[in-house]
């Protein structure tokens, strides 16, 4: 009988993550090479920097390699993998090095908007939900430049919401385990956070 640890991640996870703890470089190799893209794309977005999101990238499988011994599969690999992203993002914004957003409340509900947390479902009924505009608009690449500046603006917190749920494309679920935080939470952060980039790129949505 499949236990509920055995279903958590995929088989080919599973095997690489177990050769890996038995120092298999091979099977390093292979994760580096199955995830690196994913996570740069997720470093890039919140710094600003394709330098510090390299370097950056770099660390995060560097920890991945030092602690994959006491990894134990209670989330999936790319799970961890984002979560020592954000962690090192984290660190990063504390020394000063990357973080230019104002400062306000990281989880409250947007201007006009009384809800808390358990109120979110209403709120993102009433934005509009632009998950495929960040693709649109990507792909137009003389706006990329507007649209990551836009995300600069944004405090980390909302920025990481956005990027990973809107950007690459992750459930409600797992962004929650990423940043350890409550569904209500994410949710919040995720409409706090359109709003914002709304009104920020109005009028390339609306071209």
């Amino acid at each position: 009988m499949l236990t509920t640890r055995s279903l958590t991640l995929p088989h080919s996870d599973t095997s690489l993550i177990a050769r890996c703890q038995k120092a298999d470089l091979a099977a390093f190799n292979e994760i580096v090479a199955r995830y690196k893209g994913k996570i740069y794309n997720y470093l890039y977005r919140m710094t600003g920097s394709a330098e510090d999101a390299e370097d950056l990238t770099q660390e995060v499988f560097v920890r991945m390699y030092t602690n994959i011994g006491s990894f134990r599969a209670q989330s999936s690999l790319g799970t961890w993998l984002f979560r020592i992203a954000g962690n090192l993002c984290v660190d990063a914004f504390r020394r000063g090095k990357k973080d230019r957003a104002v400062v306000q409340s990281l989880d409250a509900p947007a201007s006009g908007h009384g809800a808390e947390d358990g109120g979110d479902a209403q709120q993102t009924q009433d934005v509009p939900d632009w998950s495929q505009e960040p693709q649109r608009l990507f792909a137009r690449k003389e706006l990329g430049a507007k649209i990551q500046a836009a995300l600069e603006k944004l405090p980390p917190k909302l920025r990481s919401a956005v990027v990973l749920h809107d950007v690459e494309g992750m459930a409600y679920e797992e962004i929650a385990a990423i940043e350890s935080i409550p569904l209500g939470t994410v949710k919040s952060r995720i409409f706090n956070g359109r709003v914002a980039l709304r009104e920020q790129l109005r009028p390339y949505l609306e071209a």
